[in-house]
């Protein structure tokens, strides 16, 4: 059995109105994702503004998650080009028993392959006690894995490479190894997905979907009728007309204002675009239980 499994949310971050990451907040927000389904949650991943909050910051949030009554189901985000940043940030993180972590390969440059695995192993080598999920997202660094890549990366460091967030849709139904989570990064590719073997996902949307993934996910499981598919899907769809991170803070702030702040240069949908993306899902009669994060 692979080692990550289940319905994972790629949570959002709260911002004070001074644009200070608000850590109870995003805590609270984090911990009634798993609440409302979900297996565990992503902080600090690309839906959580991870490569424009200081790492200051970050270091203060993850030590105050360490004492969440979920602190085991949290995987951690870096967000940072620097190896040297990541390096010291896991260095951190480890001092507050966090272990998982989700990687992206650094923005900006070009580079292959090789270079890639040499990243990750300046990494492993200096935290081999690290476990760490590959984030593949070629729309935000550039970069997109090869099937060889991820499967000479594995073979190398069995221990440490545990899985895969495949955003950028290349790996996840050619992909084929033992012991070793492949989680697409969109709910449309859940029961597909899991058709083909993979181990579940890691979506943005599951901010808002929570529920409803995980009612999808555990019929499937359990080898009964999806009823629920369909709708999913088109809750989903509706999102991806829009920037991902916009919309989510837009649909969630209709309700509490606390989701309000973003950093620039992200903002929140426009209201004409507020307006389509509220009545889209008025019309699939999704319904959004909001729980108190204050």
């Amino acid at each position: 059995m692979s080692k990550i499994n289940g319905i994972y949310a790629a949570s959002v971050s709260i911002l004070d109105k001074e644009l200070n990451l608000d850590i109870d907040k995003t805590i609270k927000h984090a911990e009634n994702l798993i609440t409302q389904g979900c297996h565990g949650v992503v902080i600090f991943g690309s839906t959580g503004q991870a490569q424009l909050i200081s790492s200051s910051e970050k270091i203060k949030l993850v030590e105050k998650l360490s004492k969440s009554k979920f602190n085991n189901k949290f995987i951690i985000g870096t967000g940072f080009n620097s190896l040297k940043e990541s390096l010291l940030f896991l260095k951190a993180c480890k001092n507050f028993n966090f272990k998982n972590f989700l990687i992206m390969p650094p923005a900006y440059y070009n580079y292959e392959d090789k270079d890639v695995i040499n990243f990750y192993s300046e990494i492993i080598k200096q935290h081999p006690w690290s476990q760490i999920i590959l984030y593949n997202f070629e729309k935000l660094c550039g970069y997109k894995f090869s099937i060889a890549c991820v499967e000479e990366l594995v073979k190398k460091y069995p221990d440490q490479i545990i899985g895969v967030k495949d955003s950028s849709y290349n790996l996840y139904k050619d992909l084929k190894l033992k012991n070793f989570s492949i989680l697409p990064g969109s709910e449309s590719k859940l029961v597909s997905g899991l058709e083909l073997g993979c181990s579940g996902i890691i979506t943005a949307t599951c901010n808002i979907t929570a529920e409803l993934s995980r009612n999808i996910f555990d019929d499937f499981i359990n080898k009964k009728k999806q009823a629920q598919i369909e709708k999913l899907c088109n809750v989903r769809e509706a999102f991806d007309k829009f920037n991902l991170i916009s919309g989510i803070h837009t649909f969630l702030s209709s309700s509490h204002n606390s989701y309000i702040n973003l950093l620039p240069p992200l903002s929140l949908l426009s209201k004409n675009n507020e307006k389509k993306l509220l009545d889209e899902l008025t019309k699939l009669d999704f319904n959004y239980n909001f729980l108190k994060i204050d």
